[in-house]
């Protein structure tokens, strides 16, 4: 893995550059438009029951809202239960400390090779390249993630990292970075030889690592969800397991986790259950076979307090990262991951992403959706993305020196005096009736000056095209078929 590239820390700073460019890219463009529309149906077949539905989100908004109210006392619960297991809890304020915390546990060990099972907060912190530079190789064993690595990018979404890649791309990849590996479309085939590459690394590893879906304060328990056994492999055969999670993503109990287990795979990728659902209460007992003889499990903050202490943005760490509202988003399904810069894209990333990077560094994020609320509809936990988008906009428009309650990194960020002057006239002349009525006899009198263009709306515009049966005549056939 000695050739990954290195990636940018803060590529949503060209955030309107990356956009411009996926959207001329017409074979990722046909790529997500296939696989969005894949994953919306199998999600709509997962819920065929509206009232179900309903109540099993508001269930799930309950759970979260009522776990985040609690967490400083879920969290000191989590890591007394857990050190009563033997599990072994570290904190992490920053992800450079995260880092040098995993790195210290593998270096005490004299370790050089780790196995990862997904893990979206070990890309948050950049882990595999930290490790890299000190000398240890971080392999990815999802095969989504196995991909993406080989070929030195990030993931594009949070539960499909390759959604991305077509079938050539991974035959050409395959065949290019793995020895004696033939040219081959088919997919069977691919997902042998990835397995076959990985299958060794299991037992020659020093260390596990993976992420965390769960963390129940109550029994102390990890729950990882995963589809491909991977995430069993790497946390029952190395000697080491390390598991880093964000501290938002611990629940109060273990009836807690069944609602939500059901939300997340369905809402994900239509199935009722996955196939492997992974309960890590302790290391290895006396007297039994397998299972690590260490666990650590870090704590990761990274600006999840900052949105934790403002009662309306703390809902944003409401999310057990589905996806869904990716798959719903008119902006992520025409541009993909990769143009945010992030490691969080999409609705949900636009919303989380200012937290951890700072609004300086993301500033035209919440900017990036045209709000038509679809990623609100289909959260599984109810966040109002809409909401939140708007009261970041604010955040990044409020003059950094403005003192409030909780105020944000990087407050003032997207702020302008040109603007702010902009916006001083038009609340001169619309809030006041003498200027706006002079405002109005002058712009009827002078309107011959405007352009005969209207910008991006004459130059982008596709008139629609007449639809071949009214709305009505549908549902009077539709009502007719009925009976």
């Amino acid at each position: 893995m000695s050739e990954q590239q290195t990636i940018t820390l803060y590529p949503s700073r060209q955030f309107k550059d990356n956009a411009r460019a996926a959207l001329q890219d017409g074979e990722l463009r046909t790529s997500l438009r296939t696989a969005m529309d894949y994953l919306m149906a199998k999600r709509l077949s997962a819920f065929p029951d509206g009232d179900e539905l309903a109540t099993l989100r508001t269930l799930g908004e309950t759970i979260r809202q009522r776990c985040l109210a609690k967490l400083p006392e879920l969290l000191e619960k989590l890591e007394a239960q857990l050190t009563a297991n033997g599990v072994q809890v570290h904190w992490a304020e920053t992800t450079e400390q995260a880092n040098e915390i995993i790195h210290g546990l593998i270096a005490r060990r004299g370790g050089t090779l780790a196995v990862k099972g997904k893990s979206m907060v070990s890309e948050e912190t950049e882990l595999n390249h930290y490790l890299e530079a000190r000398g240890v190789t971080a392999v990815e064993s999802d095969m989504g993630e196995y991909i993406v690595q080989l070929a030195g990018e990030k993931p594009t979404h949070i539960i499909m990292p390759a959604i991305h890649k077509t079938k050539a791309h991974i035959a050409q990849l395959f065949h290019d970075k793995l020895p004696d590996t033939p040219y081959t479309e088919d997919v069977d085939s691919l997902i042998r030889i990835g397995r076959n590459a990985l299958r060794d690394l299991y037992l020659k590893a020093d260390v596990g690592l993976s992420g965390v879906n769960f963390a129940v304060a109550e029994t102390g328990t990890l729950c990882l969800v995963e589809n491909e056994g991977n995430g069993r492999m790497c946390t029952t055969v190395p000697d080491m397991h390390i598991a880093i999670t964000g501290i938002e993503k611990v629940v109060e109990k273990l009836t807690d986790v069944v609602p939500l287990y059901s939300l997340l795979t369905r809402s994900a990728i239509g199935q009722p259950i996955t196939t492997y659902f992974n309960m890590i209460s302790s290391p290895r007992k006396p007297g039994e076979k397998d299972g690590p003889r260490e666990v650590h499990l870090v704590l990761l903050d990274n600006g999840r307090s900052q949105a934790y202490a403002d009662e309306q943005l703390r809902k944003t760490l409401q999310c057990i990262r589905c996806g869904a509202c990716m798959n719903h988003c008119p902006v992520y399904t025409r541009i993909g991951g990769h143009a945010y810069g992030t490691t969080y894209p999409g609705p949900i990333g636009e919303i989380i992403s200012p937290h951890m990077l700072g609004l300086e560094n993301t500033k035209d994020l919440p900017t990036a959706s045209s709000l038509c609320g679809a990623c609100g509809e289909v959260c599984p936990v109810k966040i109002p993305i809409p909401e939140m988008l708007m009261r970041l906009r604010e955040e990044e428009q409020r003059p950094a020196g403005e003192v409030v309650a909780h105020p944000l990194r990087g407050q003032g960020a997207a702020h302008t005096g040109k603007e702010a002057l902009a916006w001083r006239t038009w609340r001169g002349l619309f809030g006041q009736p003498g200027a706006y009525k002079l405002f109005g006899w002058a712009a009827t009198r002078l309107r011959g000056l405007t352009p005969p263009g209207q910008l991006g709306w004459t130059q982008n515009h596709v008139p629609l095209k007449p639809a071949a049966k009214t709305l009505h005549q549908l549902v009077r056939e539709r009502d007719a078929a009925r009976r």
